[in-house]
């Protein structure tokens, strides 16, 4: 939420000779962190970016050809000072006698396009210049390069530029405001809350400065709108009023800059006055031109499924049963109830009549007609939280006077006010002893009633250990005894929550304490190893995946963009665009690892989410150093990492399957207990090229759930140290070149030999003396008598029978 800190202070009580009481920016800022409103960000604001410091208003005292440019003029120029400046002028039309704007020397200007500028003495084509003087682009005021600014004669050379164009300074206040602060979604509701404040902690009553006068009176009865509201559900109170022969024209400079200053740009008078009450007051309006309303009737209905509307970004939208819409007499629709406009009904340079439009509207409907047609707009945003709905006439009338005072005309019609079921305000009552369980401080009643009643509360009943308030229109928020006990608690000021001299805790299990300890073991493991982890969104483009993969995918209904549409059924293509972009920074040695979340919609139509281990490696796994050349990084390191992370969770894949994927060229499959726990391997080229990535990446995706609970089940077990030592036997086989070392492992398990406590493969060879298609692999085993020392006969009979099973079950050749 942008608030302006000088159309703040117009709402803030006034002090001496009537002047508005400016709290400075800094306290104000921490006032408003201390009630709830967060302040985000405090910068200051300059309607003209530098404020036109250093420029003054000159006088053209001369002006002459240069003697060697033809497009070139040389003049001397009054500014005020003791001598004239001798300035060379490049505009078209600069004359003796005219009053302009310079920048003399060390003076900063800030283009409108481009960096800032600093004015220094000069030649120009062999003549000094001493300045320059300014065309509108050049400081920042305007648009046009035409010509200099030429300013009426009457004004005095030497005034500084900034005396005479009065440029705006503000600050703008960013405030990160939770979803139940409709009521501060405006300059007037915070202002409130403000006051509110200063009343309680300065002991003053101080009370908001209403924008509202009773000044309002039709001038005349000519355009009468009928009004018909024919779903009172989604529309509970409708007001509107006709205003007659407007000028469609440039809102005045106040107008203007207080838009500005919030980011608005400027439309015209009639749009810019429904803007700036928006931001007044919460309060949505739209404004028809009359003489497009058919039959001088608007009703108030829903139109059937699929009737075509066209909105004012002149797209056609296909209607949904639950739009509320604004139609004319024919039941044309003119708009989207408070969400968008009508391409034909709304306000154009030729409009003269216009009918204002003061609605409340459903917040349900409004939020579900904004999300269908992805149609998030100021309206739509206050009117989805709930608008003070007692304030329709209210606002309906103030934005009447200020159409008439900026934009002419005269008000042509009474207020129509549609309001069948006068909506009671909201009861809660609040015991003294709950305010004191939940804010943990004794409050006196009075200040109680103080503070609520500062903040728009009545207050209905009081007891003994109880008061029932009735809770003002414009928080919609408010229902239970928790919403009373906060709002006496942000007034108070949340930094003055007191802190107990004792803290009791109730003990309790943690059902996550595990899993995040696993994880932040892994994660110290592989940033250890020179991993670096990434966090990537989860909201992911579905143009990444292919048809069989889209079909479980989780679409977004209302996406932030046309990329981020569905919520990521993989990890590995988020993971490739942050491998891409730094690719494209020259980072090319990457070793990424992430936790995150996949998403899925099975055939049981259920949605799924699914915690993941991700672990990405491209380029050399190793640089280069006084130690060593640099190592590339290929399978069987990512097949190394990941095998020790499984040893970090006491883990040990007990095989591996090939894996048919289409997104990985070399994959394999990891399992424990019979159960996929991971997929590993080569990411494929085509994969890649989409991405625009050139050189290889290694993936790993561990099923991380599912690694959490079988780790679960593991029992930790405790051994003595051997007091024996090992024995190491080493062993060379030829066998087919398309044995794979896992059936070496699997065939070693055959065996059974029990005292055998770990096979590692240490050697590969393969040459044409072996035979065709033949390989040697050279195997390392380890034995251990956890009882006695191991004797020769004892593991030559063990390295036999695991011979006589390589034989029989690899069809090998023992290498002597």
């Amino acid at each position: 939420m942008t608030i302006s800190y000088n159309w703040l202070c117009d709402y803030l009580p006034t002090g001496q000779a009537g002047l508005p009481v400016k709290i400075e920016p800094e306290r104000l800022s921490r006032i408003l962190t201390s009630i709830g409103l967060e302040v985000e960000s405090l910068e200051k604001y300059e309607s003209i970016r530098g404020g036109l410091q250093g420029l003054v208003i000159g006088e053209v005292i001369t002006c002459e050809k240069h003697p060697d440019a033809d497009k070139l003029k040389l003049t001397t120029v009054n500014t005020g000072a003791a001598e004239n400046l001798q300035i060379v002028c490049g505009a078209p039309n600069v004359a003796v006698g005219q009053k302009v704007v310079v920048a003399t020397i060390g003076t900063t200007i800030y283009p409108v396009n481009g960096e800032p500028l600093t004015m220094k003495k000069a030649k120009i084509r062999g003549v000094e210049s001493q300045g320059m003087i300014c065309a509108e682009d050049e400081i920042g005021i305007g648009e046009s390069h035409a010509g200099i600014i030429i300013l009426p004669d009457d004004v005095k050379p030497g005034t500084p530029a900034a005396d005479y164009f009065k440029p705006q300074e503000d600050y703008i206040i960013e405030i990160g405001l939770t979803p139940n602060r409709m009521d501060a979604m405006s300059h007037l509701g915070v202002a409130r809350d403000v006051c509110a404040y200063l009343t309680h902690h300065d002991k003053k009553d101080t009370t908001v400065v209403s924008p509202f006068k009773n000044n309002f009176k039709p001038d005349n009865q000519g355009m009468q709108m009928q009004v018909l509201v024919e779903n009172s559900d989604a529309c509970q109170r409708y007001a509107g009023v006709s205003i007659e022969g407007v000028t469609i024209g440039e809102s005045p400079a106040w107008l203007q800059d207080r838009l500005k200053s919030i980011g608005l740009r400027p439309i015209n008078n009639i749009v810019d006055i429904t803007n700036f009450i928006l931001h007044e007051t919460g309060q949505p309006l739209h404004a028809f031109d009359a003489d497009a309303i058919k039959g001088r009737k608007v009703i108030v209905k829903n139109l059937p499924e699929g009737t075509p509307f066209t909105t004012l970004d002149e797209k056609e939208r296909k209607l949904h049963a639950g739009d509320l819409m604004i139609c004319n007499g024919e039941e044309e629709p003119m708009c989207i109830g408070g969400v968008y406009g009508g391409l034909r009904s709304g306000v154009t340079a030729t409009t003269r009549n216009i009918f204002l439009e003061s609605a409340w509207f459903n917040p349900v409907d409004i939020r579900k007609t904004s999300l269908n047609h992805g149609l998030r707009t100021d309206a739509a945003a206050r009117f989805e939280k709930g608008v003070d709905i007692s304030n329709c006439v209210n606002v309906l009338k103030r934005a009447a006077m200020l159409i008439k005072e900026i934009a002419g005309g005269e008000i042509a019609s009474d207020v129509v006010d549609i309001y069948p079921a006068p909506k009671p305000r909201t009861e809660v009552a609040l015991k003294f002893h709950y305010l004191k369980k939940l804010s943990g401080k004794n409050y006196h009643p009075d200040t109680v009633k103080d503070i609520l009643s500062s903040l728009g509360f009545e207050l209905c009943k009081e007891g003994v250990d109880e008061m029932r308030f009735a809770v003002p229109y414009s928080k919609p928020d408010i229902s239970l005894p928790a919403d009373i006990v906060e709002e006496i608690m942000r007034i108070d000021g949340l930094d003055n929550v007191e802190i107990p001299s004792m803290i009791t805790i109730a003990p309790a299990t943690e059902t996550l304490a595990q899993p995040v300890a696993y994880a932040e073991k892994v994660s110290n493991y592989l940033a250890g190893a020179g991993f670096r982890e990434i966090f990537t969104n989860s909201i992911s483009n579905s143009a990444f995946y292919n048809d069989a993969v889209l079909q479980q995918t989780v679409k977004m209904i209302n996406n932030l963009s046309e990329e981020l549409n569905s919520m990521r059924p993989s990890m590995l293509e988020t993971g490739l665009q942050s491998i891409a972009y730094n690719l494209n920074r020259r980072n090319n040695g990457l070793k990424f690892f992430e936790f995150g979340k996949t998403y899925a919609t099975p055939e049981t139509g259920k949605y799924t989410e699914s915690n993941h281990l991700a672990i990405y490696i491209t380029g050399n796994a190793t640089e280069d150093s006084w130690k060593g050349k640099s190592v590339k990084s290929d399978f069987y390191y990512l097949k190394a990492v990941f095998e020790k992370v499984l040893a970090m969770l006491g883990l040990k894949a007990e095989g591996y399957t090939v894996l048919q994927n289409p997104d990985l060229s070399q994959g394999l499959q990891a399992v424990i207990n019979k159960e996929p726990i991971a997929v590993i391997g080569l990411v494929d080229a085509n994969k890649l090229a989409g991405f625009d990535i050139r050189q290889p990446v290694f993936y790993a995706d561990l099923y991380w759930d599912k690694l959490v609970k079988i780790n679960s089940k593991n029992r930790i077990e405790y051994r003595e140290v051997p007091r024996f030592p090992s024995v190491n036997r080493d062993l060379a086989i030829v066998v087919n070149k398309s044995l794979p070392y896992e059936s070496v492992e699997n065939a070693t398990r055959l065996a059974g030999v029990k005292k055998l406590r770990s096979i590692s493969l240490f050697d590969i060879f393969e040459s044409e003396k072996l035979g065709a298609d033949k390989k040697s692999m050279a195997v390392s085993f380890t034995f251990l008598d956890e009882e006695k020392t191991l004797t020769d006969k004892e593991i030559d009979a063990m390295m036999n029978r695991i011979i006589t099973t390589f034989e029989k079950e690899l069809n090998a050749e023992i290498r002597k």
